[in-house]
């Protein structure tokens, strides 16, 4: 059904298997930093509209992989499409960020909630199918998730928050509550995953943007054991191929050990992390994405090409197979590119990295 692959090396890595290079995709790579995805924004009328048109979300996962020299595209929609289908009513105002017309804050509404129908999330799936044929085997496909945690925190609040007071409030006030939230959440994540690899993702990530926001012990009861459950449900391979999965949680550093135990393949560290550190703790366990700063594309070329520089270096060569596995590095930013970010900063990090790492695999 679908073309073969002519650059695998960011499933190589995730495998922890050698690559020439080490292979790079950024989060949130296609967005509104490039104006040909403002453009096709503003035909599609909406952030949702985007989202939910095959052809727009096709388009613009393309868009970045038309300008620069990525190792693997990202499905383009949103974290907050599985409690949408729950029937929330996710909204994006232009300039600002999602919204659900109704939050979860009471028993009343946990007792509402239940894992969706994937049909209603049909158009995520269709995008997928189309986005893996017309990238006809140029790169992998990546599918994604927010985390358990995650989604709570925007189903609780209703929107982004500063203090999370509202979600840590039914946390410490009624964890029963939260933990009924969580398990239906989980449950939601993996199916939704297992039906994205299903219609053609070939490696699938779970985003814990709020996981950092807990206290050392919440973490842990709150986040981790619900990104455990998901693991759990996922699918390892399908049409004898093997998916790899993602694990990101932003502000984790603190317990990259205990988030490599849950054996994902990945591990992704935000910019606060430093590489060398997490590589001797959790290196010859799992790959490990990241993590430059995404503020360090606002520099000068020559300054991004030594921020780059010093990220690979951070990391290191991979050094000789081990049983056939190498410690392993995917490049990425360590939270989503800004959008305010200039395209041409993009080509000069990309560039960079694939002429970095290849000079750091030659013997010395």
């Amino acid at each position: 059904m679908y073309a073969p692959l002519q650059n695998d090396s960011f499933l190589r890595a995730c495998l922890r298997q050698p690559t020439d290079h080490t292979p790079v995709w950024l989060m949130r790579q296609a967005g509104r930093y490039l104006p040909e995805y403002r453009a096709t924004r503003v035909k599609a009328g909406s952030f949702m509209g985007l989202a939910t048109n095959t052809d727009y979300a096709t388009e613009v996962t393309l868009q970045p992989l038309d300008r620069y020299a990525l190792d693997a595209a990202i499905l383009f929609s949103d974290i907050l499409t599985v409690p949408d289908a729950m029937g929330l009513g996710l909204s994006f105002a232009l300039g600002e960020g999602p919204k659900f017309e109704r939050a979860v804050r009471d028993e009343a509404a946990v007792d509402q909630l239940a894992v969706p129908d994937m049909d209603k999330l049909r158009y995520v799936f269709d995008a997928v199918t189309s986005i893996r044929k017309a990238l006809n085997g140029r790169v992998p496909l990546i599918g994604f998730s927010g985390s358990p945690w995650t989604l709570a925190c925007y189903m609780v609040e209703g929107a982004g928050s500063d203090d999370y007071r509202l979600v840590k409030t039914m946390l410490y006030s009624r964890p029963d509550l939260m933990h009924r939230i969580l398990a239906i959440n989980a449950d939601a994540v993996a199916l939704y995953l297992n039906t994205q690899i299903e219609a053609g993702a070939q490696a699938v990530m779970v985003f814990d943007s709020w996981g950092g926001v807990l206290a050392d012990g919440a973490f842990q009861e709150f986040s981790l054991a619900y990104t455990k459950r998901v693991l759990q449900q996922l699918k390892k391979e399908h049409d004898g191929q093997r998916i790899p999965h993602i694990v990101f949680t932003k502000g984790g550093g603190l317990w990259l050990e205990e988030m490599a135990a849950l054996q994902p393949d990945v591990l992704g560290l935000d910019w606060t992390v430093n590489l060398k550190s997490a590589r001797a703790r959790v290196g010859d366990r799992v790959a490990l994405q990241g993590n430059l700063d995404p503020n360090v594309l606002f520099a000068g070329p020559e300054q991004i090409r030594a921020e780059v520089a010093k990220t690979l270096e951070s990391f290191g060569a991979p050094g000789a197979p081990r049983d056939g596995q190498v410690d392993s590095h995917i490049f990425n930013l360590g939270h989503g590119i800004s959008q305010y970010t200039p395209p041409e900063n993009v080509t000069v990090l990309v560039d960079a990295v694939h002429e970095v790492s290849r000079r750091l695999r030659q013997p010395r």
